[in-house]
């Protein structure tokens, strides 16, 4: 059986791999190339502004030739890119993965896709799209454990914990078409010697693709004025009516939010998740007990106990050490300056990190700062950690040549580090 290249999975030395889709204005028709993390598109030809919506998860295609004898056949599979946060007992551990399985399981189909979703354009699947599509018999969640199992396999052993904090997953489907054989649909080569003996309840299972992605203009819903963003922004920000506002599958949503204001004409406000929950395991209510915990070099003020634990985490994309830095710094300073609970008069950077993927690197980060090292080894299996709240919080930094700078919490962020996250 001839499969595509399986590569291994890539390290934390990251080289291009967004995907680029392929599409047409909503407003206009004209042509336009999209990235996956895109979320605000902007056209060259009629510059009309629009928010991209998904259902779910989005779904793409790559666009093969049709036969003159035999209809495409697109068979799906799983991709997630991100990166992968390992607790082990030298420390944290982390990879870039940019990797594809089977959604359904088959001898006479390749494996993965390998390279072709970072080397070919691909399209959305919308209703109009020809074929016969088969839809995922594997859910994510199934794979995502393959992808876990491969990892591990190259991990120091034991795995305390692992935390998949990705840019995105998406279903990718690749055509072929049937003869004799299983025929690659792009390169018009055989897969298989012969055609999988569950083909036709496959394809009687088949549904035309539903509408799983739209267009919304991108106004406030509040006052209409222009809403702002960059193209790969979660967050959107009206300066008119001093609100934020979130996608999901019913259009834009409103959202609570807060900055921390900071005097100066140099400054640039950094998007943060401050994030309180219940955890199990461990006490962890308060200050007090975080002091206790990281083994901080502070005597215990009796006050402290009254001042509520809150996890801070970037809502924004950088290196995963990086990442990790920032997050811990912030959280052990546990910021107590007034919230003002409008959009600051200065630069401000997007939120590229959604509050789901910063959720799931909670025990991450407190496996960072916990103290003795020891405690991972019999505690950290067994902490419990449910999300309560969330408040989207903007923390000045002071922008300098090559930095940007946050003197209370011992921060120095390198410019190029934020320019070049757009591919994490």
């Amino acid at each position: 059986m001839k499969t595509f290249p399986n590569p291994s999975i890539a390290t934390s030395a990251v080289k291009s791999s967004n995907l680029l889709i392929s599409h047409q204005c909503p407003q206009c028709g004209a042509p336009a190339i999209l990235e996956e993390a895109d979320r605000l598109f902007t056209c060259a030809y009629c510059r009309v502004r629009s928010c991209l919506l998904q259902n779910d998860y989005f779904r793409y295609l790559f666009p093969g030739p049709h036969s003159e004898n035999n209809d495409l056949i697109f068979f799906p599979y799983w991709r997630f890119k991100g990166t992968v946060f390992s607790c082990v007992s030298d420390g944290i551990r982390h990879r870039f993965i940019d990797v594809s399985h089977q959604a359904l399981p088959s001898q006479c189909f390749p494996v993965s896709i390998g390279l072709r979703s970072q080397a070919l354009k691909m399209q959305f699947v919308l209703p109009e799209s020809s074929g016969r599509f088969i839809p995922p018999h594997l859910p994510f969640s199934s794979v995502l454990s393959v992808f876990e199992d491969r990892l591990k396999a190259t991990l120091p052993k034991p795995v305390f914990h692992q935390a998949f904090i990705g840019d995105s997953f998406s279903l990718i489907y690749s055509p072929f078409f049937i003869k004799d054989k299983v025929y690659d649909g792009l390169l018009n080569q055989p897969v298989s010697s012969e055609p999988p003996e569950d083909l036709d309840a496959w394809l009687s299972s088949a549904k035309p693709p539903s509408k799983n992605i739209r267009f919304v203009p991108a106004l406030c819903p509040s006052c209409g004025w222009d809403l702002d963003g960059h193209r790969n922004s979660m967050i959107f920000t009206c300066k008119n009516c001093h609100s934020v506002w979130r996608t999901d599958k019913n259009g834009l949503k409103k959202m609570k939010f807060a900055f921390i204001y900071e005097p100066g004409d140099n400054i640039i406000y950094l998007p943060f998740w401050r994030i309180t929950a219940d955890i199990e395991g461990i006490r962890l209510q308060s200050y007090a007990d975080l002091v206790k915990l990281a083994n901080l070099p502070k005597a215990c003020q009796n006050s402290w106990k009254d001042i509520p634990f809150s996890f801070w985490v970037p809502g924004f994309k950088v290196r995963p050490q990086t990442f990790i830095r920032i997050s811990q710094n912030i959280t052990l300073g546990q910021p107590n300056e007034k919230l003002i609970r409008e959009l600051p008069n200065a630069a401000i950077h997007p939120v590229t990190l959604p509050v789901e993927e910063a959720v799931q690197s909670l025990k991450i980060h407190l496996a960072g700062f916990m103290k003795p090292r020891k405690l991972l080894s019999s505690m950290l299996e067994e902490i419990k950690i449910k999300p309560k709240t969330d408040l989207l919080v903007y923390i000045p930094f002071l922008q300098t040549a090559h930095e940007l700078i946050q003197p209370r919490f011992q921060l120095a962020l390198n410019k190029n580090q934020l320019a070049l996250a757009w591919n994490l």
